[in-house]
C-alpha cells in the first residue's frame, strides 16, 4: 500500500482529531478565556458523564446495533438504589455495587432480547428507555438530596486537586482501548459487526457477544449515573434526558459507524471531547440556549454526514489502491510475457 493512501486512511480513521485540533486552536484564538487551566479542566469535568454514554453506545454500535435505553438507565439505577437504600438503610457501598448490578441488568436484558429473540434494538431498547423513565418518574416524583458522601464520591470527589470523576473516565478509557486493541474478547466485538455471519462461522459466539455489548452499555450508563447523582448530590428523574442522542454524535464523530464493525476508544474520546468543547465555547461566547440546542441537533446531523462521507471516501480510497495493484500485476505480467517471448 502507497504511502499517500496509508495517509489518507489515518486521516479518515482519526478525523475527529483533526476537528478537535482546529476547533481548539480557533477557540483558544478567539475566546480568551477558553485556553486557561482552568476552562479545560471544566471541559473534562463536564465532559466526563457524556465520555461514559459515548464509550457505551460505541460499544454496542461495533456489534451494528443501537441503545437508546442509556439515557434511562442513568436516572433508573441510581433512583431505584437510593430507594431501597432509604428504605432499608443499604450500606453505601452497597449501594454503589447494586447500582452498577441494576444497569448491567437491564443491559443484559436488551441484550437477550436483541440476540436471541432477533427484536429490532432500536425499538426494543426505545421501549425499555419508556418504561424506566416512566417508572422513575413514578418513584421518584421530586429529587432526592443530600447523599451519603461515600456513594457521591466518584462525582463530587477529588483526588489531588483533580475531580474523581476525570480520573475514573480516563481509566475506563484506557482499559478498554486496551481491550479492545490487545485481547481476543475485545476484537470479537468488531469482528461481530463487521460480518455477523463469517464470525459465528469461523467460531465467535456472536450471541454472546452482542450480550455482552449491551451488559457493557447498560454497566457504564450506571457509572454516569453515579456520576451525574454525585455532582449534583442528589438523584433526579431527569437525570440522563437527551445525552443518547449526543452519545450516538459523539460515537460516530469518533469512527464508530451505524453499519458496525468500526470503532475504538481512543477515538469516541475525541468525539467526546469535542463536542464538550463545542458546548462549552457556546456558553463562553453567551450563545442563546435555545441555539445551543439547535446547534447539538446540528451536530448530530453532521455526524451522519460524516459516517456516510467516511465509509464512501474510504470504499473510493480503497477501490483505486486496489485498481493500481491490478494495473502494477498486468504490467509485471506483460512484462514478464516479453520477457519469456522466444526471439526468431
Amino acid at each position: 500500500m502507497r504511502l499517500r493512501t496509508k495517509i489518507e486512511l489515518a486521516l479518515l480513521n482519526n478525523l475527529v482529531w483533526v476537528l478537535l485540533a482546529a476547533f481548539f486552536i480557533y477557540n483558544a484564538i478567539s475566546t480568551p478565556s477558553f485556553f486557561s487551566s482552568r476552562n479545560m479542566v471544566n471541559i473534562l469535568y463536564q465532559s466526563s458523564t457524556l465520555g461514559l454514554m459515548v464509550l457505551g453506545q460505541g460499544i454496542v454500535m461495533m456489534v451494528g446495533e443501537l441503545d437508546l435505553s442509556m439515557e434511562a438507565i442513568v436516572a433508573f439505577a441510581p433512583g431505584v438504589t437510593i430507594l431501597l437504600a432509604n428504605k432499608f438503610g443499604i450500606d453505601p457501598v452497597i449501594c454503589i455495587l447494586l447500582t452498577l448490578i441494576i444497569g448491567t441488568a437491564v443491559g443484559w436484558f436488551n441484550g437477550v432480547c436483541v440476540a436471541k429473540l432477533q427484536t429490532n434494538s432500536f425499538l426494543l431498547t426505545m421501549a425499555t428507555q419508556i418504561v424506566m423513565r416512566g417508572l422513575v418518574l413514578f418513584l421518584v416524583p421530586f429529587s432526592i438530596a443530600k447523599l451519603n458522601d461515600t456513594y457521591t464520591f466518584l462525582g463530587r470527589g477529588k483526588v489531588g486537586g483533580i475531580q474523581m470523576a476525570i480520573i475514573a473516565v480516563g481509566i475506563i478509557y484506557i482499559i478498554f482501548e486496551l481491550m479492545f486493541r490487545k485481547t481476543s474478547f475485545g476484537r470479537r466485538f468488531l469482528l461481530t459487526g463487521g460480518n455477523k455471519r463469517a464470525s459465528f462461522i469461523s467460531g465467535v459466539n456472536t450471541d454472546r457477544v452482542m450480550i455482552y455489548a449491551f451488559m457493557l452499555a447498560g454497566l457504564l450508563s450506571a457509572v454516569a449515573g453515579l456520576v451525574t447523582a454525585g455532582r449534583q448530590n442528589a438523584v433526579s428523574n431527569s437525570m440522563g434526558e437527551g445525552l443518547v442522542m449526543m452519545a450516538f454524535a459523539g460515537a460516530i464523530l469518533g469512527g464508530c459507524s451505524f453499519n458496525g464493525g468500526k470503532g475504538m476508544p481512543i477515538g469516541m474520546l475525541g468525539g467526546t471531547l469535542l463536542l464538550g468543547m463545542i458546548d462549552n465555547a457556546l456558553n463562553l461566547k453567551g450563545v442563546d440556549v435555545n441555539l445551543v440546542s439547535a446547534t447539538k441537533g446540528a451536530l448530530i446531523f453532521l455526524a451522519i454526514l460524516l459516517d456516510r462521507l467516511r465509509f464512501r471516501l474510504t470504499t473510493e480510497i480503497m477501490h483505486r489502491e486496489n485498481l493500481r495493484k491490478l494495473q502494477l500485476a498486468d504490467a509485471e505480467e506483460a512484462r514478464k510475457s516479453g520477457t519469456n517471448t522466444p526471439e526468431s
